[in-house]
């Protein structure tokens, strides 16, 4: 078999040779001014691209947050944040991942395992001298906020949650292992909001996208995710029907990362790509038609913040022109261009202080506002910013849905 991490390659790797070395992807960069252990993504990137053939100790790669800023923001199209991703697979491939990457992959895996014994896992995660064993065995830092299991899984409450009688049309919903097996809260707000705007919701086997195994270095298991992902969800957007997805993040790995990071290209994958659509994105979609009206009040201060993945997207921020449009509501972005947590970058202990050191402008905005709550459409970000501000942090679709239940 072909080695997932040299297929398609070509058009990424020879995106190096765009650079111009103007330093814009360094300027955009969250990470290079509160560390000098990052050289920064020039030199990381499309300098060291020439280099790699002869696999070089390079191991400051690994502290590229993978926020994607640099790629979006180079004016030669140089996909910066690509390269490196790749280079971070090469160094595992070639040495092995380490043990809290593989633990902070499995994602899926371990939320299956705790919502089983969810009081117990629960008592487990924040048992004071069990962090510290955790930390100085796995490196995963006492003070990362972990999030708690639910006591049973969104799946099997999905069934109760009540669907519109005549429905406009149906959509596929990737609920993600968070919604899963952590938050089914937010799952229950989705079908809410999308059953609101007459739109039925079922819900497909899936895996988790992989997107936890790109960060940490494991392409191959990604690549095995996707495509499970892709036999699930493929007849779903065959069948003319949306996939939409709650976490920003997920919905970003379906359409982009799989093609884009693991270089699985092919027909099926752009037609799959094409079917996902981010929730808000969907909803504001209605809204502009005229297929969607939001009358409703949230009488609140609210910080929004688009996550990195969000942002890579390219489609600007649909979540708060939705909320936006609610009476009452006082809402403000948060104009920083990451909170620090970068999905899993933020759960390691040589990492942890450089989250929280790109996260403080985001604090600093939320007190500046007089926030009330944070809204963010991404699960580990909106977990980094509840510890950064002391604020609940939410996903928008739950401040939507309790505006339309008022």
């Amino acid at each position: 078999m072909t080695d997932p991490i040299l297929v398609n390659v070509d058009a990424v790797a020879l995106s190096a040779d765009r650079c111009i070395k103007c330093n814009v992807c360094n300027t955009v960069c969250p990470v290079l001014p509160v560390t000098d252990v990052f050289p920064g993504p020039k030199y990381c990137g499309p300098q060291a691209q020439r280099f790699r053939a002869g696999d070089p100790d390079e191991k400051w790669v690994d502290y590229c947050s993978g926020c994607g800023a640099c790629s979006r923001a180079c004016p030669s199209g140089v996909r910066v944040a690509e390269l490196n991703a790749r280079a971070r697979a090469r160094i595992f491939d070639r040495e092995g991942l380490p043990l809290k990457n593989r633990l902070l992959s499995r994602s899926e895996l371990l939320g299956r395992l705790g919502s089983k014994a969810a009081p117990l896992a629960n008592f487990g995660l924040n048992f004071g001298p069990g962090r510290v064993a955790v930390e100085r065995v796995l490196g995963i830092p006492r003070e990362a906020p972990l999030p708690s299991f639910s006591q049973g899984s969104f799946r099997r409450r999905f069934r109760r949650v009540p669907q519109p009688e005549r429905p406009r049309f149906g959509v596929g919903y990737f609920c993600g292992c968070t919604t899963n097996y952590y938050e089914p809260h937010v799952g229950e707000a989705a079908v809410r909001v999308l059953a609101r705007a007459g739109i039925a919701v079922e819900l497909p086997e899936q895996h988790c996208c992989g997107l936890p195994f790109i960060s940490n270095g494991d392409f191959k298991g990604a690549r095995r995710l996707a495509e499970a992902n892709l036999k699930a969800l493929l007849p779903i957007a065959r069948s003319g029907k949306r996939i939409v997805a709650t976490s920003t993040s997920c919905s970003l790995t379906l359409k982009h990362e799989y093609r884009e990071v693991l270089g699985l290209y092919g027909p099926e994958w752009e037609e799959m790509a094409a079917a996902v659509y981010d929730m808000f994105e969907l909803l504001r979609e209605l809204a502009w038609k005229g297929e969607l009206e939001i009358e409703a009040a949230l009488p609140s201060r609210v910080l929004y913040h688009g996550p990195c993945q969000l942002r890579s997207h390219g489609f600007g921020f649909p979540a708060a022109d939705m909320l936006g449009e609610l009476e009452g509501i006082q809402l403000a972005e948060s104009g920083v261009e990451c909170c620090g947590s970068a999905g899993t970058y933020g759960f390691k202990a040589d990492k942890r202080e450089i989250a929280f050191r790109v996260g403080q402008p985001l604090a600093a905005r939320a007190l500046e506002h007089s926030a009330e709550v944070v809204a963010c459409d991404s699960e580990t970000c909106r977990w980094h910013i509840q510890q950064l501000t002391g604020l609940p942090a939410r996903h928008p679709v739950e401040l939507l849905a309790e505006a339309w239940a008022r």
